[in-house]
Parts: structure tokens; C-alpha cells; sequence
């Protein structure tokens, strides 16, 4: 099992849920985060006065997989997220050693 973790532009979501849920990812993990990457953020100009926007809005999408689907989920995701401008975000796969899903008790791909 592998949770792969993927940090998109906000507009992105919906296609990347898309895309995921043709997959059969059923569940997933979504929060509005900030940070910044390469790009360092950016300035902007707002009633005459310039200032710097260091941390900029992200989205957070957690999706618990089997590891057989990995490679599937992350090319829907690069393919979903991609807009081919800075910032268009990363995606991350980790390990994932156990799972329980609290109301049944299931446990693993079970509680997938």
C-alpha cells in the first residue's frame, strides 16, 4: 500500500478528482495548504502599494492505494494537474504500513 500525496493549483482540483475517481480511487484527503517552491512566490500590486505574496494557495490531495495502482494514479494526476506553468505542483508516494478503517475494523487492503 502507498499514499500518494499531490500539491496542485486550487482551479485543478476538481479535474484531478475526476480523473482519480475514474481510477476507482474511492477516498481521498483534500486541504488548502500554502507554500512555495521554485518560483519564491510573487508580488503583486494591490490599492498602489507593491508587496510580496511569499506563500502561495495550494491544494493538499491525500489518497490511500494499493501499489499495484500507483503508477496508474500518478500519470492521472500529472495529467489532470498540468497547465505546463511554474507552480503547477509536485506529487509524492510513501509507503504505507498499515490501515484500519474504524468502523468495521478492517485492516490493510481491506480498509482500503
Amino acid at each position: 500500500m502507498k499514499i500518494v500525496t499531490a500539491i496542485i493549483k486550487p482551479f485543478k482540483l476538481e479535474e484531478v478528482r475526476d480523473a482519480l475517481t475514474a481510477l476507482g480511487v474511492h477516498g481521498m484527503t483534500v486541504a488548502e495548504v500554502k507554500g512555495y517552491g521554485r518560483q519564491k512566490g510573487h508580488t503583486e500590486i494591490y490599492r498602489g502599494a507593491e508587496y510580496a505574496v511569499s506563500f502561495l494557495p495550494k491544494i493538499k490531495i491525500e489518497a490511500a492505494v494499493q501499489a499495484d495502482q500507483v503508477g496508474r494514479v500518478v500519470e492521472a494526476i500529472v495529467a489532470a494537474a498540468r497547465t505546463g506553468q511554474i507552480g503547477d505542483g509536485k506529487v509524492f508516494v510513501t509507503n504505507l504500513e498499515r490501515a484500519v478503517r474504524i468502523r468495521t475494523g478492517e485492516t490493510d487492503q481491506d480498509a482500503l
